[in-house]
């Protein structure tokens, strides 16, 4: 089985509260996220997970402060040796905005989506603001329904209450199997004792917790989607 390493790029980052990422738990406490694209390596395609945000304002500090680098979309994508145009496959985990915004760019690549993620995405509920309708312009879009194989050692999973087509993404790497969570957690969400707490955000939080629980369990290394201590390994493993 191929195996890869994922280059986690800092392409972003949000001020938000702690109680976004952790339902119940936290609230009140200021904290700073990060916005990531995972670039895949290893195989015959250049895989990305996400393409994150196009535009944004982050303090100079914030990413010295959290051990990070925070580029443009274009500018991270270089520092492995890359271009958009160079992408073959773009792997959504869900399409609220920040996990989106630069698909545009990447005009060859194949972009893979849950079905019905796509269909709230088309018309999602007011209570939703993150979908931004004209994101998936232009795009070659692929739909999943269900579990499936993206290549060689690259799997989704769905992962549904953060948004109805929530996925997140197994790959095989040299220590073995690693999971990028498909909905918005940060350490937080996985205490050392206890269950995995919900994410903060969702919209089903029953289905959520189900998720969250299952996804703990799917790989050797887990990687929360927006936890500053995936950046700082700069490559996993």
């Amino acid at each position: 089985m191929t195996e890869y390493t994922i280059h986690p790029l800092v392409v972003g980052a949000n001020e938000t509260d702690q109680g976004v990422m952790t339902y119940l738990k936290g609230y009140g406490r200021r904290i700073w996220i990060p916005i990531y694209v995972f670039y895949l390596e290893g195989g015959d395609r250049k895989i990305l997970v996400d393409t994150g945000l196009e535009q944004f304002v982050v303090p100079p500090e914030i990413g010295a402060e959290h051990g990070v680098e925070i580029l443009e979309f274009e500018d991270a994508l270089s520092t492995v040796d890359l271009e958009p145009e160079d992408i073959d496959v773009i792997i959504h985990t869900h399409l609220h905005n920040d996990h989106c915004e630069n698909d545009y760019k990447c005009t060859n690549a194949k972009v893979y989506v849950q079905k019905t993620e796509l269909e709230f995405f088309e018309e999602p509920h007011p209570i939703d603001h993150r979908y931004y309708p004209d994101l998936l312009d232009d795009v070659q879009l692929v739909t999943l329904e269900g579990e499936a194989e993206i290549a060689d050692g690259i799997q989704v999973v769905p992962s549904p209450g953060h948004t109805p087509g929530t996925q997140s993404v197994l790959i095989q790497t040299r220590q073995g199997k690693v999971g990028i969570a498909g909905f918005c957690c940060n350490e937080g969400n996985f205490p050392e004792k206890g269950p995995a707490v919900t994410p903060g955000v969702h919209t089903d939080a029953l289905a959520a917790y189900d998720s969250i629980q299952r996804f703990r369990e799917m790989a050797d290394i887990l990687l929360p989607l927006h936890d500053f201590s995936v950046g700082q390994r700069k490559r996993i493993p």
